[in-house]
C-alpha cells in the first residue's frame, strides 16, 4: 500500500473511531473552549434577538492560536469583509483532542446567552472534516437546542442519526475524498431518510477532501439556514 494511501486509510479510521466516541455527554468533563465571536453590523442599532452559527473547525486547526481558525470557513470569509445576518462563533478544540472529548458546547451556550442576545429557535451548526463529525455528533446529543446544520466531509455514527429527523440537513462531501470516504456521509444520509429524516446532500463531483470552498461558494446555505426554526 502506497504511503499517501496507507496515510489517508489511517486518517480516516482515527476521524471515524475518535471523533465520535461516546454519546452521552454525561461522564464528559465541561470545558469552555476559547473562541472567536461576530456579531452582524446592525447587532448594536437592533434590540432583537439574532440568529447564532456556531463554525466548528478541522483537525489541523485545533490548538491554542485563534488566528489558525480565519484560514477556513466563516472566521476567513468575516476576516475579508464578509458580513453575515448571524451571530458566528468558532470555538477551537485543543491539541490532541477531538469534538467528542470533552462537553464543550454546553459551557460554551451557556456563556454566549449570557453576552449575545441570542435567538433560541435559531441555533445553527457547521463544520468542516473533525468538524463535520462534530457537526454530525452534536446535533445529536442536542438535538432539542440545534435549528439545522451543514456537515462538511464528515461522517458519524449511524445509530444515533435517528435523532435528526426533524432538524433540516444539508451535508456536503467530495466524491473523491480518499481521506473521508464519501461513504462516511451517504450512510448517514441514507439511515436518516429511513428513519423519516430528510437531508440535502451536496455531492462535489471529483472533489478531494480540501472543499472548504463549500462556504464560499455556496452562498445558499445562508439563506438557507435563515430560513429554519425550532418549532
Amino acid at each position: 500500500m502506497k504511503i499517501k494511501t496507507l496515510l489517508s486509510f489511517l486518517l480516516a479510521a482515527l476521524f471515524a473511531n475518535m471523533a465520535y466516541g461516546q454519546m452521552s455527554t454525561i461522564d464528559k468533563q465541561k470545558v469552555l473552549y476559547p473562541y472567536l465571536s461576530y456579531t452582524p453590523k446592525n447587532y448594536y442599532a437592533d434590540s432583537s434577538n439574532f440568529p447564532l452559527l456556531i463554525y466548528l473547525h478541522g483537525h489541523s486547526h485545533g490548538g491554542s492560536d485563534l488566528n489558525k481558525l480565519k484560514i477556513w470557513g466563516p472566521p476567513e470569509m468575516i476576516s475579508k469583509g464578509m458580513d453575515f445576518p448571524f451571530i458566528v462563533v468558532s470555538p477551537q478544540c485543543p491539541s490532541g483532542k477531538y469534538w467528542s472529548s470533552d462537553n464543550w458546547f454546553e459551557p460554551l451556550l451557556k456563556d454566549l446567552n449570557a453576552k449575545y442576545r441570542i435567538d433560541k429557535k435559531r441555533i445553527y451548526l457547521t463544520g468542516i472534516s473533525m468538524g463535520g463529525y462534530g457537526t454530525w455528533q452534536t446535533a445529536m446529543e442536542y438535538p432539542y437546542i440545534i435549528a439545522a446544520i451543514v456537515p462538511i466531509c464528515g461522517g458519524g455514527d449511524t445509530n444515533y442519526v435517528c435523532n435528526l429527523k426533524n432538524i433540516p440537513v444539508w451535508t456536503f462531501h467530495g466524491t473523491a475524498d480518499q481521506m473521508v470516504p464519501i461513504r462516511g456521509t451517504q450512510d448517514l444520509v441514507d439511515a436518516l431518510t429511513r428513519c423519516g429524516g430528510k437531508a440535502i446532500f451536496t455531492k462535489i463531483e471529483n472533489a478531494g477532501h480540501e472543499i472548504a470552498g463549500v462556504y464560499r461558494e455556496y452562498p445558499a446555505i445562508y439563506d438557507w439556514l435563515a430560513k429554519q426554526h425550532k418549532k
